[in-house]
């Protein structure tokens, strides 16, 4: 499994900075359970792409926030 601060969170505003100079887009992913957001974190991690990650306000509602931090 994959830690989150093996592959760090950075500024969004750094982030899409970077991106503008490079030429690309970063995807942002919404997603709705665990499963979801390993498939998620996994195939950025393999293709070395940033990502923007959300959840939806029904996905925290129904959450604990455990899962969410």
């Amino acid at each position: 499994m994959i830690a989150y601060k093996e592959i760090g969170l950075v500024n969004t505003r750094t982030m899409l900075e970077k991106a503008a100079k490079g030429g690309y887009a970063i995807p942002a992913y919404n997603f709705n359970n665990m499963e979801q957001l390993q498939a998620i974190i996994q195939a950025c991690v393999e293709t070395q792409s940033p990502v923007i990650l959300q959840v939806s306000s029904g996905a925290r509602k129904y959450a604990n926030q455990t899962l969410l931090r």
